[in-house]
């Protein structure tokens, strides 16, 4: 079955548009499932029965697995298993009738404003490093933009003359984002005065380069908000996420409507962004505690 599996993860990378990360956790999810059958004798996609996929998953959760883990092997397992239909590979859906695993909302981390302006505040202005890390920052607390769509960013991703930028999201499908323009401002600065400094006399579109020339990896730029995040001594847990779930929520709190904010984030489907909606009401909630007299 891992011809199988390999098949249809291309698949899934070259007609669906699936991100490199998405493909790489279909591709440990599918294995482990695949492993998992072949130890109870099954090397076959068509011997496979709703039985042995519940099994499955109930020892996936017995492993210590949380249920959003879980819910994600269900879905590789169930795109898989369409995929084996559509191909007239099998013709029975073991998944068909195997439901989510109850996932308890999570709020995502959040800072407020006067917090983020701490954040913002780290890198400062007197080095080249300090302006492309600034610029990074601003940038990403004005967009929402992902790390992997920061990272990815060109030159030619920024019109200047409308100041928004071209974000290529997950699938890749592109989107348009407006800058704002402290982010703007930093982003000028950084590509006239600080970004020749990291070029070291080569010749890329990339963005955002590091000490070397090069684009940022993922881990990269994680270090670098990391850095940061520890010299606000901010009494929370920041990673990078967190300027995209806190440019969600403060727009929200400001009013934005949840279609807006949806567009600008770049969800296929808005129940994804009414989460922070629920960010909102829980900060609305904390501040009539605090202040009023029957809190």
């Amino acid at each position: 079955m891992n011809n199988l599996i390999d098949e249809y993860l291309n698949f899934l990378a070259v007609e669906k548009g699936a991100s490199h990360n998405t493909v790489e956790a279909y591709s440990r999810d599918l294995i482990r499932y695949v492993d998992y059958l072949s130890g109870r004798g099954i090397h076959t996609a068509a011997s496979i029965n709703p039985e042995d996929v519940v099994s499955f998953l109930g020892r996936i959760q017995k492993d210590g697995l949380n249920p959003i883990s879980v819910n994600r092997g269900l879905a590789a397992i169930r795109g898989f298993h369409k995929y084996l239909l559509r191909e007239k590979i099998t013709d029975q859906n073991p998944v068909a009738n195997i439901g989510l695993a109850k996932v308890w909302m999570r709020l995502p981390d959040t800072v407020n404003q006067e917090e983020m302006n701490r954040l913002l505040a780290q890198p400062g202005i007197k080095t080249p490093r300090a302006v492309r890390d600034t610029a990074m920052l601003e940038l990403m607390y004005a967009t929402g933009i992902r790390v992997s769509e920061l990272i990815s960013l060109t030159t030619n991703s920024i019109n200047w003359q409308v100041g928004y930028l071209i974000a290529m999201g997950k699938g890749a499908k592109e989107r348009i984002i407006p800058v704002g323009q402290s982010a703007y401002d930093w982003l000028y600065k950084y590509i006239h005065e600080a970004r020749p400094d990291f070029l070291k006399k080569q010749s890329t579109d990339i963005l955002f380069l590091n000490r070397s020339g090069n684009g940022f990896t993922r881990q990269g730029f994680w270090k670098v908000v990391k850095n940061y995040a520890m010299r606000s001594g901010l009494q929370k847990k920041i990673h990078p996420h967190t300027f995209r779930h806190s440019f969600a929520s403060h727009l929200l709190e400001g009013g934005a409507d949840l279609r807006s904010v949806q567009v600008m984030l770049g969800h296929a489907d808005i129940s994804t962004t009414q989460i922070y909606t629920h960010i909102t009401r829980e900060r609305l909630k904390a501040i009539h505690k605090k202040y009023h007299p029957r809190g």
